[in-house]
């Protein structure tokens, strides 16, 4: 048997799956293509360095001990000292298991794509990246996808099934709304998720006044911003009168991108609201992955990983 033909085999349609007959062949196969593509994605190399980026993120008490010299003092449990009339330091033990959610935008403004794939379409391989990262590191993998509501909710599991149902999902679920709202699948986390976890949001961001549920669910979870963008808005084409159509709103209007200053402000702009964007999420202590959809999908996040190894 051919690698290929291993690699095909390992990620076969699990009985669920083959019972739905709603799924055309076509998007059967954009569902394997995506799962053969990332698990390629995912090397060794890579998990290697998600593994290493996460390592003693989760610390669970174990017990009290009496205190030693060189033990750190910002662990004295007081409570037990006071007790015990003598000093006592607490315990933890590393987790070995991660729970890790993948928040996905299904919004309409996805549906656009100047580079032969959606933006939706990146979203999915992202998920689908990072997926199969953390299952090869033994985490739990849930989604969350959403628009001005809660689309769907997946929670978390493990197994090459899972990341399968995770990844159809993605792909092929059709939203109810068009518009998005940050603050839905924000709450919806502190709502059901109790423990903490790694959470990647996975969105344009084109949205506003979600900076308060942000703030919350970065003091509760490990939180990581992952913008998709394309590069037709950051730089318009010069082609003359086009109709721009707001995906969300539905609303047209009509511009000429041969102006050089209309050109230039929006340009300005656009750059002027990533570069805010980034240092909020900076300011706040959310990660940040950058994702273009004409170029790599593995650089970036592999870099956000060592960076983050180095941090920690």
């Amino acid at each position: 048997m051919s690698l290929l033909s291993k690699i095909i085999s390992s990620f076969r349609e699990p009985p669920i799956a083959q019972k739905e007959k709603n799924l055309s062949p076509e998007l059967m196969q954009k569902i394997r293509s995506i799962q053969i593509k990332t698990s390629h994605m995912v090397t060794d190399l890579m998990s290697g360095e998600y593994a290493s980026a996460f390592k003693g993120h989760g610390m669970e008490f174990n017990a009290v001990r009496e205190y030693t010299p060189g033990d750190d003092v910002r662990l004295i449990d007081w409570n037990v000292t006071a007790r015990m009339n003598q000093p006592f330091i607490k315990e933890f033990i590393e987790e070995r298991e991660l729970n890790v959610m993948l928040i996905v935008d299904v919004s309409s403004s996805g549906e656009f794509g100047s580079t032969g794939k959606f933006k939706n379409e990146i979203a999915a391989e992202v998920a689908s990246i990072l997926a199969f990262a953390a299952i090869r590191n033994n985490d739990k993998i849930g989604l969350i996808i959403f628009t001005n509501k809660i689309e769907h909710y997946i929670p978390p599991k493990k197994g090459k099934s899972h990341i399968w149902n995770v990844i159809r999902t993605i792909l092929s679920y059709q939203p109810e709304e068009k518009l998005t709202d940050i603050n839905i699948p924000l709450k919806f986390l502190l709502k059901i998720q109790k423990r903490k976890c790694i959470t990647f949001l996975i969105s344009d961001f084109q949205a506003k006044d979600y900076a308060t549920n942000l703030k919350l669910a970065k003091q509760k979870h490990e939180l990581v911003a992952i913008n998709i963008s394309d590069p037709r808005e950051k730089n318009l084409p010069d082609i003359g009168f086009i109709n721009l159509k707001d995906a969300e709103s539905g609303e047209t209007i009509l511009i000429n991108t041969s102006n050089r200053e209309m050109a230039k402000r929006f340009t300005s702009y656009e750059q002027k609201r990533r570069t805010n964007l980034k240092k909020y999420f900076h300011s706040i202590g959310v990660g940040t992955i950058n994702i273009d959809t004409g170029k790599s999908l593995t650089d970036p996040i592999i870099k956000y990983f060592k960076t983050r190894e180095k941090r920690h």
